[in-house]
């Protein structure tokens, strides 16, 4: 796939359906990069890549979701000729969202099912502490607090020069995200939390279930906010075995 938002895509031109995996706030499509070898042969992993980041290091980063939604919906529409489902965590699980949404307006193919993890319900978010635009000092206790960054990347002056504007730049797209009120998507939706992320409680997960006129289910893994990587084993075969419900003729 010769497409910018498509990174690390391993080709699978048997596949009868495309997982595009979105990123969390600060980090890019490698953190995908081993999800092929442990899902069914019949998905393509297609890790979406944001500008600003590993081979897209020289674009500027979007900090404005619907902005980032609607780029990232025009860049992938050439490769939804096959059926697809949309996975993404924290910040990814709204952009996934909305560009499931954006899909929708623009009258093109849309997701079969959306994986969200990590994430409050949007229509829950009325309002997000700013701290995108801390000093330096905050903002790296804040990512401290938030404990998604390694330390020995924390510790590393270089690296957070470079990681900075980005991680910034992301927070800004989450932190000033005004959730537009439109009619449920029509796929069916499957909302992970953590059971020690004090940020995301289960009855903020299970609203999700406003946001389609299908079926939505709440799953909750062990592990903080990022169970995406230390519950990986669990999650993917969740999502493996839904992809195949997602699938099966009838």
């Amino acid at each position: 796939m010769n497409n910018a938002w498509l990174s690390f895509v391993r080709p699978n031109p048997s596949a009868r359906l495309r997982l595009f995996c979105f990123p969390y706030a600060g980090n890019g499509a490698t953190i995908f990069r081993a999800w092929p070898r442990s899902l069914p042969d019949f998905v393509e992993v297609c890790p979406v890549q944001f500008p600003g980041r590993e081979n897209r290091l020289q674009e500027p980063p979007f900090t404005r979701l619907t902005m980032l939604a609607q780029a990232a919906a025009h860049g992938l529409a050439p490769h939804l000729d096959k059926p697809f489902a949309f996975f993404g965590h924290s910040m990814g699980a709204l952009v996934a969202f909305e560009v499931a949404r954006c899909l929708r307006r623009t009258e093109r193919p849309r997701p079969v099912r959306l994986f969200v993890s990590g994430a409050v319900s949007p229509s829950l978010r009325l309002s997000s502490p700013r701290f995108y635009d801390l000093p330096e000092a905050e903002l790296l206790d804040e990512l401290r607090r938030l404990e998604g960054t390694p330390p020995e990347v924390l510790a590393h002056p270089e690296l957070m020069r470079l990681a900075l504007p980005i991680i910034r730049a992301d927070f800004e797209v989450c932190q000033t995200y005004e959730y537009p009120v439109e009619p449920p998507l029509d796929c069916p939706i499957t909302a992970f939390g953590g059971l020690e992320d004090a940020e995301t409680p289960r009855e903020h997960v299970a609203a999700w279930q406003r946001e389609t006129n299908s079926a939505c289910e709440t799953l909750m893994l062990p592990g903080g906010h990022f169970f995406i990587h230390t519950a990986a084993e669990r999650l993917l075969r969740i999502i493996a075995q839904e992809l195949r419900e997602s699938v099966r003729p009838g």
